[in-house]
């Protein structure tokens, strides 16, 4: 029921322009459900570029979110357009948007505001057509209480809020995800997985999973390589 609902918030907001804001625990599916908003939207023959805001050093955020012009900075040795530009008449997913640093969010505020980019180390506004879907880990309003995120960018953002809910807020939905984990692991790497007793999947219910559905996937095929075929017990 829980990702019924997450589906059915997906499907009425992917035909709109609204921005909007995925939240959740790491291994949740945050960019499943931005994939899936990109494919149901009228932009989905158009780009969907992604940017991992925690996974860029803090210094060349802005580079690769804006671009940058050739010799604004040591080691620009030519012109480089920025997702913002790459993702032109398409969707960009900004992840773990929490993560931007100050300066970086001042930036992407004003480009929300004006349909803009600027190049780092050029003067010239580039008009964008960018649909933008963010996500976070974070508690967004926290860190606006901390004074670690824009209060203004906050609102700009969350027009629409998909949570993604917890694995083990959903423990029904195991034996399906343990079935699917199996099968695509048979259709992409030859695998043969095992199957699960009652008694395992009892077992696995119980367990607080602070990894989710990422860590399950991990499992299975952990599982699969180990113990390929045989059916596992709670042992």
């Amino acid at each position: 029921q829980a990702m019924e609902e997450v589906r059915s918030l997906i499907r009425r907001v992917a035909p709109t322009e609204a921005r909007v804001l995925v939240t959740g625990e790491s291994g949740t599916g945050k960019e499943l459900a931005a994939t899936a908003i990109h494919a149901l939207s009228r932009r989905a023959g158009g780009p969907f570029v992604r940017v991992n805001s925690a996974a860029i050093p803090r210094d060349l955020v802005e580079s690769e979110m804006f671009g940058h012009e050739r010799g604004a900075f040591t080691g620009a040795v030519e012109r480089r357009r920025g997702r913002f530009e790459l993702a032109h008449q398409g969707t960009l997913f900004l992840d773990e948007v929490g993560d931007l640093g100050g300066e970086a969010q001042a930036k992407l505020l004003r480009s929300l505001e004006t349909g803009t980019v600027q190049r780092v180390g050029g003067g010239e506004s580039i008009e964008v057509d960018v649909r933008l879907v963010a996500a976070t880990n974070r508690d967004l309003p926290a860190e606006v209480q901390a004074g670690r995120f824009r209060e203004d960018l906050r609102y700009r953002l969350e027009v629409v809020v998909i949570h993604m809910p917890a694995l083990r807020e959903r423990p029904a939905d195991l034996p399906a995800l343990l079935e699917h984990a199996g099968e695509r692991l048979r259709l992409r790497q030859g695998l043969n997985p095992p199957a699960w007793s009652d008694e395992a999947v009892a077992l696995l219910r119980g367990h607080p999973w602070p990894g989710n559905v990422r860590e399950l996937m991990n499992l299975v095929e952990r599982a699969a390589i180990l113990h390929p075929g045989i059916t596992l017990g709670p042992d």
